[in-house]
């Protein structure tokens, strides 16, 4: 359903007891909702969530800003790597606005929160602007965004960078199966057939290319979120793959590092996704997380 949050209308869906602990999932660059997998939420309405999954703005259902145009992504990247002020569309904090504004469409005044990758820069812009609103706080594969982190190889870079070979929807689900196969975690491999299946689901459900690229100059654009996590005050967990060659796990150290108790949970052979047989391991960490908001 769409409703409407800080003047957009963003597309959720939620699921579990409307009495439930309420838990927002916020999804990473250019992913919809449906990349939260069911299992994942299934699992969680199990432990007694109300999960409420989001589009953000500019990717799937929800809002969209085409009449911004199309950034010149290597012109940003460029500028990026040479430290000089970069102009976006719109910004990260822009995007939790949305979000915040999610939460006071559901009359909910407080959430857990879990982000991934994006959604993790999101979710602590969220937390450390607006601490009264969160229960809790879990951050997967994602990163504070320092300089002196690794960042992923050129080869990454430049798959993230690519475009499919034809606009055909074919194309496009090849497009994103390779880079799945380049990021996804090489201990827990994908079944292909199911991962086609999902990916040609995601595709038909909507594909916004220019969207992502406007998304992607907001990350670059946010910068170092090192000086807003000592306000984060949420019980946090930090979960990340060791194998992660999107976004290497020194920045899961990092993070843990500078928001206050948080807890660590590194995952050998976990890549930069979410493997079936990880996702009770997932659904494990969120829920042991937010008990420890219950225990306070």
């Amino acid at each position: 359903m769409r409703i409407s949050a800080n003047g957009l209308e963003i597309e959720v869906d939620v699921q579990g007891p409307p009495n439930g602990e309420p838990l927002v999932l916020i999804m990473g660059l250019g992913m919809q909702l449906v990349g939260w997998p069911d299992e994942l939420v299934q699992a969680l309405v199990q432990r007694g969530f109300c999960v409420l999954r989001l589009d953000n703005r500019d990717a799937g259902l929800s809002s969209g800003f085409d009449h911004l145009g199309v950034p010149n992504l290597p012109w940003a990247a460029m500028k990026h790597w040479l430290h000089l002020p970069l102009k976006a569309p719109y910004g990260i904090a822009d995007m939790a606005a949305d979000t915040l504004g999610v939460l006071d469409a559901m009359g909910w005044q407080q959430a857990h929160v879990c982000g991934a990758s994006m959604g993790g820069m999101i979710a602590q812009h969220l937390a450390a602007r607006h601490p009264d609103r969160l229960r809790s706080l879990t951050l997967l594969m994602t990163t504070s965004g320092a300089r002196h982190l690794p960042q992923a190889s050129a080869r990454v870079q430049r798959a993230l960078l690519s475009r499919p070979d034809g606009r055909s929807t074919d194309a496009v689900v090849t497009h994103l199966l390779n880079l799945v196969r380049l990021i996804g975690s090489p201990g827990y491999p994908s079944e292909p057939e199911l991962t086609q299946a999902r990916l040609r689901a995601s595709v038909e459900r909507a594909w916004r290319p220019a969207g992502t690229a406007r998304q992607l100059v907001a990350v670059a654009a946010d910068g170092d979120r090192s000086p807003m996590l000592g306000g984060i005050t949420a019980p946090t967990r930090v979960i990340h793959g060791q194998a992660d060659p999107l976004v290497p796990v020194a920045a899961a150290h990092d993070l843990a590092a500078k928001i206050r108790g948080a807890e660590l949970d590194l995952i050998d052979g976990m890549g930069h996704d979410l493997p079936l047989a990880l996702l009770p391991r997932l659904a494990e960490g969120i829920a042991v997380n937010a008990g420890r908001w219950a225990g306070r």
